[in-house]
């Protein structure tokens, strides 16, 4: 069982996570891509289960790793430092962000199996990738609350997906496994399972604002979301139909 939570990127949706793992008793190895000392404030906000390292570092510590970095930059992940490790991947594809990668945009191939090919020698899990990061920590519930949220997993290893499972359920979510990471097409940016179900409906008179606007960003912030159980997460999952890949910031 997952003791150790190594963290390679410790952004918004790493932090979120990171969070969730010492309130459950986890520790936790942070890493960024630029030193130790720059995570201080964010150490000592999570306590005594939390320390700083290097990527390298990180990966070698943690039972499982949580990649959390922009896809833009999967090839500088230490393949060699993951190798042997279960790897869960929460990237998403914004080409506004991370450029245009012609294999994805071809469709021949998900961002999970990218990263796999990547990380040959370790096994791959897409999940905890779907939901916004303050909705990710906020909305988190203790086993069998009525409340309680489902997240889609995908992996090619089934042991691997298990364990995940299991860490998902000690950080507050039911998982729902949607097959391979082939699969995991269904649940990227632009489907009808990606963030949006989480936050609830948004007002009619900001339907049409982008990020920068205050309106949005207020909503954004202090919205408390809906819950989405299993069931429904199994619907949208069906709903999605592949074609434009990638997703917009703003």
């Amino acid at each position: 069982m997952t003791q150790t939570i190594g963290f390679i990127g410790s952004g918004m949706i790493g932090g979120s996570l990171a969070r969730l793992a010492v309130a459950a008793g986890l520790n936790v190895v942070m890493s960024n891509s630029r030193s130790p000392e720059t995570l201080a404030d964010l150490i000592a906000e999570l306590g005594d289960h939390a320390r700083a390292a290097t990527p390298q570092e990180a990966a070698k510590a943690g039972d499982v790793v949580v990649a959390t970095v922009p896809l833009g930059v999967y090839d500088r992940l230490p393949a060699d430092a993951l190798a042997g490790k279960i790897v869960i991947d929460t990237m998403n594809y914004y080409p506004d962000r991370d450029g245009r990668i012609a294999e994805l945009d071809s469709v021949d191939i998900t961002s999970s199996e990218l990263l796999q090919r990547h990380l040959a020698g370790s096994r791959v899990v897409k999940a905890l990738h779907n939901m916004d990061w303050i909705r990710l920590y906020s909305r988190a519930r203790p086993a069998g609350a009525p409340d309680r949220s489902a997240l889609p997993v995908a992996g090619d290893v089934p042991a691997a997906k298990t364990e995940v499972t299991r860490l998902m359920d000690v950080l507050g979510y039911d998982a729902v496994d949607i097959g391979a990471l082939a699969d995991s097409w269904r649940c990227e940016p632009g489907t009808p399972v990606y963030v949006q179900p989480y936050q609830g409906q948004r007002p009619a008179s900001i339907i049409r604002q982008d990020w920068h606007q205050p309106e949005w960003q207020r909503w954004f912030r202090e919205t408390e979301g809906e819950p989405v159980p299993a069931d429904r997460v199994k619907e949208l999952i069906d709903q999605a139909v592949r074609g434009h890949v990638g997703g917009s910031i703003g």
